[in-house]
């Protein structure tokens, strides 16, 4: 994360301004942070009433579109511009990209491992921390997936180790 200071001779108070290409979990709490400590004024865009955020994830497979309920879902992974839902029946296509899936996905459940990869804790079989930097994690399916350098402390906190 970068921070940078200007300064501004014509600002009449300081402003925060947050410049991310995808809302992550670090990002969410940066901004509750700066919220709980310093208060904060809606502008005019935070007035405008923003719709809900659909909890439902349809997954594609042999041209047929499913509903796929969370607590099926083993993982959600990006790859070759593509993103997919592996449930324990198969692997679904979604039309969604993968921080809108994170976005869908439970937040007590789901965590985002990589760039290209959420898990769902809840399928996950052991986690092995033998690998120096990095944690190995096998899934229920017999899947086996790593978790990035970058998201190892957010997983620890999370796990509690």
């Amino acid at each position: 994360m970068r921070v940078e200071i200007k300064i501004d001779r014509a600002c009449d108070e300081p402003r925060v301004v947050v410049q991310t290409a995808e809302v992550t979990e670090e990002v969410r709490e940066l901004v509750k942070r700066v919220e709980n400590e310093f208060g904060t004024r809606p502008t005019d865009r935070d007035k405008e009433e923003k719709p809900e955020e659909p909890h439902t994830i349809a997954g594609i497979r042999d041209e047929k579109v499913e509903i796929l309920e969370q607590e099926d879902i083993v993982n959600v992974f990006a790859n070759g511009g593509k993103v997919f839902a592996v449930t324990e029946k198969g692997e679904y296509v979604l039309r969604l990209r993968l921080y809108e899936a994170e976005r869908r996905l439970a937040k007590d459940r789901f965590v985002r491992i990589s760039n290209s990869e959420i898990i769902n804790l809840k399928k996950v079989d052991h986690f092995d921390l033998s690998f120096a930097g990095t944690i190995c994690v096998r899934l229920i399916n017999g899947t086996t997936t790593y978790v990035s350098r970058r998201q190892v402390a957010k997983l620890k906190k999370i796990l509690g180790i």
